[in-house]
């Protein structure tokens, strides 16, 4: 603080220079809880201006490393009883249920201000995913959809767009999601890149009027892979990979495995015949990034890696407090990162 004292006033302790900003005015006393303890410090004062320190936050009693410990232990869904014990464990007092409250409340805020803020980029390639997890709900524990929504921007770099906590996958949830992201400013959506799932398919047909979809690639050798026999599978993967850059590849292939006894997975690939090529309308350059959802798996086997700590969620809050702290973290390191494909005009 004494050093931050130097910088602010421009000059050191008593001495006569032109690049003097404010006179020093001697020292507040100034308590702080750390997990070494209550420490007294001497806060520096000014005479023209407010002192600052990036030692503590301004109106804040709490050590910013003993802030994050409790929040995090909020965001692991751990009670405040929980919470309590850990900081009697690290030897500091003083943590009540107010105090955590509060904390939660900030985060809270946090939370909405994410899942409000405006869409401001055009985004022409949409990606959308689900995943379950367990919540409580009353007195039991039920299986909820979580819908996460990302997409490129029209400056090529990636963005997290919207979160939803569902009861299912049903149409009805994905539309009510993509109606909110357009009301936010969602606009210029070219192609929607999704696993098969009906819920999805109808909703981006009824949301997205003039926009292609996509079947994702993975999913779909995943899907074909299942009426597959194990020792066959490879060798059938690879031949749907070679299949899916070609219209009639994709036929003959149809035919061969309907021909070679795998008639289910031959069924599979001609459900999705008309939607796993949809991509190629668009730059060759992109193809690769925009002929699956991968652009989604870092951020569900997150969202997986830490929900498997919590086990079950005590509330449909604890599971935004946790996804959006992840998906916040993940978007930053999106749009201050490289651009994920370049765009052509």
């Amino acid at each position: 603080m004494e050093e931050e004292a130097l910088l602010q006033a421009g000059a050191q302790r008593y001495e006569r220079t032109t690049s003097r900003k404010t006179s020093r005015n001697g020292y507040k006393p100034r308590t702080l809880l750390t997990k070494y303890g209550e420490l007294e410090l001497l806060k520096p004062q000014f005479r023209e201006f407010p002192f600052e320190t990036q030692v503590f936050e301004k109106y804040s009693r709490v050590e910013k490393s003993i802030l994050a410990a409790v929040a995090e232990s909020y965001l692991q869904g751990v009670s405040t009883r929980r919470v309590e014990k850990v900081m009697t464990a690290l030897g500091v007092e003083g943590i009540s249920a107010s105090s955590v409250s509060r904390i939660t409340k900030e985060l809270d805020e946090k939370v909405e201000e994410f899942l409000s803020k405006p869409i401001e980029h055009e985004i022409p390639y949409l990606f959308v995913d689900a995943t379950y997890l367990k919540v409580r709900d009353g007195l039991h524990y039920e299986n909820k959809a979580l819908f996460v929504v990302a997409g490129i921007r029209d400056d090529g770099l990636r963005e997290i767009l919207g979160v939803r906590l569902a009861d299912s996958e049903a149409s009805i949830f994905w539309q009510d999601l993509f109606e909110d992201l357009k009301e936010r400013g969602l606009r210029g959506v070219k192609l929607v890149v999704s696993d098969g799932h009906k819920g999805i398919q109808k909703a981006v047909t009824e949301s997205f009027i003039g926009s292609s979809w996509q079947m994702c690639h993975v999913h779909l050798i995943r899907q074909a892979l299942k009426k597959v026999p194990k020792k066959k599978q490879k060798e059938v993967s690879e031949k749907i990979k070679e299949a899916l850059v070609d219209r009639q590849k994709l036929q003959d292939l149809i035919r061969e495995l309907d021909n070679m006894g795998y008639k289910s997975a031959a069924d599979t690939l001609e459900h999705f015949q008309y939607d796993v090529m949809n991509y190629m309308q668009f730059p060759q350059s992109h193809w690769r990034r925009i002929r699956t959802t991968n652009m989604m798996e870092r951020t569900n086997k997150e969202i997986k890696r830490r929900s498997r700590v919590v086990g079950a969620f005590p509330n449909q809050e604890s599971v935004l407090r946790l996804v959006v702290s992840i998906l916040i973290d993940i978007n930053e390191d999106w749009i201050t990162g490289n651009r994920y494909i370049v765009m052509e005009q």
